[in-house]
């Protein structure tokens, strides 16, 4: 390859403004080997992350875990006073309730739509104008203020959420911060893939014919980010980075039952543009009182460009069908419906310990959680001998009574059930089995919390039916259910996998097989649903967890998303190119 087509792969820096504030161009040096390293890591797809995991003192230091709690507590009963000088400020409120039980009493400041729309179209010329390089340092900068208080944003998620503390601090702190960075990378690769100029030349019998050309990056308008209830960091970073890195100003719109998480990330994105010289209403964070329908009203704003979305499947298909048009794009995750298809494998703990874990994380309150157990009527091959279908359902319940027998162990796995929703899907299973003329192999066993007697713990249940019964499978059952469904054989689950998800939608997909032949139809299917897929995974790593410069979360190519965290797609149509030319 000639040097010129390298330059084309790995696009150079963009030239610094000198109009840009002085210690945002600083930041530009400070991070320049991290987000280098981090576009690196792009193009591998190797493993990546700036932000450790571990929540141990070893990593962070004797006392930093006490002193995010301590941060934590001292947020409760009380307004959120960093973000009181937002824009249009007209009240106060906040009705927060811990899954755990306590009332968080955090009051947020709530604005008139109009005036913080306005604030926040009109921060974004310095921003626009500071250039690529700059607005990557400087959200690399807003991403280490975050992390710095990565034990208070655990403690936020987990009563907000309900998601148990190592998890909290895990996956709403450093993996989602990695996401974050993933997508201020991505944005800066896709942006530096346009020259900042050119000096163009066409041949002619005399003289050639010279043109400079400059070409700026234009965003697109004010960015909304509608936060979920359950993952209201890790699902929000991709798109809130993405469009404040592109140039765009975002308003963070957070579900009202997981403020706080937001509201953190928020108030230390705002530090960081004030310290580096930009108008901090660039990001702003808006709470809706009760009844409000504040996100309809954001959505379909005239002032908003681009809309991200995380939650159910009724809210973001209005929003895919009222609120996109030529001027506003809508980047959608929804509900979807995950399978499993079993067909044989050679290590049978291996697989029940590993689907038992997937099944209990956090409850089951993951879109990427696997819901449908596909297995064939007649059982699987196993290296324990043969499994009829009855067997195989016995004791995947079996693997999940077990993992979460001992109360104390199993609140650290399972987490609390985030609302009644949830909780109505775990108690119903009688009457699911009824329905669909089904059996209940295991209940959904309430589990008594330790530490927070009000706490409703769910651990999974599972039933058994049959592949006829579609109206029980075909819609997510979201929460602590399994379904094993009998099949007339693999091919047929094969089938059923490849039409509920192009139906209903996936975020995840897993088939297990000593087959090599089934294992490329697995493939095959896969790639006509438009949905990832996992083989035979029997150790640390599970179905439901992505990585972060590796795997992407969604495809965009079935209905449970229409974009994926984070491919180029996502985050070049997040701005515009203008090209000025003048003869030379």
């Amino acid at each position: 390859m000639s040097d010129r087509g390298a330059d084309v792969l790995r696009p150079a820096p963009h030239p610094v403004p000198d109009s840009a504030p002085q210690a945002a161009r600083a930041l530009v040096g400070v991070h320049a080997e991290a987000l280098a390293q981090a576009i690196e890591a792009l193009g591998t797809r190797s493993w990546h992350s700036r932000y450790p995991e571990s929540p141990s003192p070893r990593v962070y230091g004797e006392g930093a875990a006490d002193a995010g709690r301590e941060a934590f507590e001292g947020r409760l009963t009380r307004h959120f006073e960093e973000l009181a000088d937002q824009p249009a400020t007209d009240a106060w409120l906040g009705a927060e309730v811990s899954p755990y039980g306590p009332s968080l009493r955090v009051e947020y400041p709530h604005q008139q739509v109009d005036g913080l729309l306005a604030a926040a179209a009109a921060a974004m010329g310095p921003w626009r104008d500071a250039g690529a390089e700059v607005r990557a340092a400087v959200c690399l900068d807003a991403l280490d203020r975050i992390h710095a208080g990565s034990f208070e944003m655990a403690h936020a998620v987990m009563h907000t959420t309900g998601q148990p503390f190592v998890m909290a601090f895990q996956a709403a702190g450093p993996h989602a911060q990695d996401r974050g960075l993933e997508a201020i990378a991505h944005a800066l690769l896709e942006q530096r893939r346009m020259p900042a100029s050119v000096v163009w030349e066409k041949p002619g019998r005399g003289e050639p014919v010279r043109l400079a050309k400059e070409y700026r990056i234009v965003p697109r308008g004010v960015a909304l980010v509608i936060g979920c209830n359950t993952f209201p960091t890790w699902n929000s970073y991709p798109g809130l980075f993405a469009s404040l890195a592109t140039g765009n100003a975002v308003v963070v719109k957070p579900h009202p039952r997981a403020v706080l998480p937001l509201a953190l990330t928020v108030s230390a994105i705002r530090e960081s543009l004030r310290a580096n010289g930009f108008e901090p209403d660039l990001v702003t964070l808006a709470v809706e009182a009760d009844g409000e329908g504040l996100a309809r009203t954001l959505a379909l704003h005239p002032a908003v460009a681009l809309v991200d979305y995380t939650g159910g499947a009724d809210f973001g298909s209005w929003l895919q069908s009222q609120a996109a048009t030529p001027a506003r794009s809508v980047f959608a995750e929804k509900s979807g419906v995950n399978s499993v298809v079993l067909d044989s494998t050679d290590d049978l703990a291996g697989l029940l310990a590993n689907l038992a874990f997937s099944f209990c994380l956090y409850s089951g309150q993951m879109c990427t959680t696997p819901q449908n157990v596909l297995v064939p009527r007649a059982g699987i091959q196993t290296d324990q001998g043969r499994l009829s279908f009855d067997e195989v359902a016995a004791r995947l319940a079996g693997a999940v009574r077990d993992l979460t027998a001992d109360d104390v162990k199993a609140v650290e796995l399972l987490g609390a059930t985030v609302n009644d929703a949830v909780r109505a899907s775990a108690a119903g299973l009688a009457e699911l089995a009824t329905a669909c003329d089904g059996q209940v192999v295991l209940e959904s066993r309430l589990v008594q919390h330790p530490g927070y007697p009000d706490a409703v713990v769910r651990a999974p249940g599972v039933v058994s039916l049959d592949v006829s019964a579609t109206s029980a499978y075909e819609r997510e059952c979201f929460g602590p259910v399994v379904l094993v469904v009998a099949t007339d054989s693999t091919e047929q689950s094969l089938k059923r996998f490849v039409e509920t998800t192009r139906e209903h939608g996936a975020m995840t997909a897993a088939v297990y097989s000593t087959s090599e032949a089934v294992l490329e139809g697995a493939r095959e299917a896969a790639m006509n649903a438009g949905v990832a897929l996992s083989e035979n995974l029997t150790g640390q790593v599970y179905v439901n967890q992505t990585t972060a410069f590796s795997d992407l979360h969604g495809t965009g190519a079935n209905p449970a998303a229409n974009a994926a965290y984070v491919d180029a797609a996502f985050v070049a149509s997040r701005f515009r190119v203008v090209t000025t030319r003048r003869q030379l």
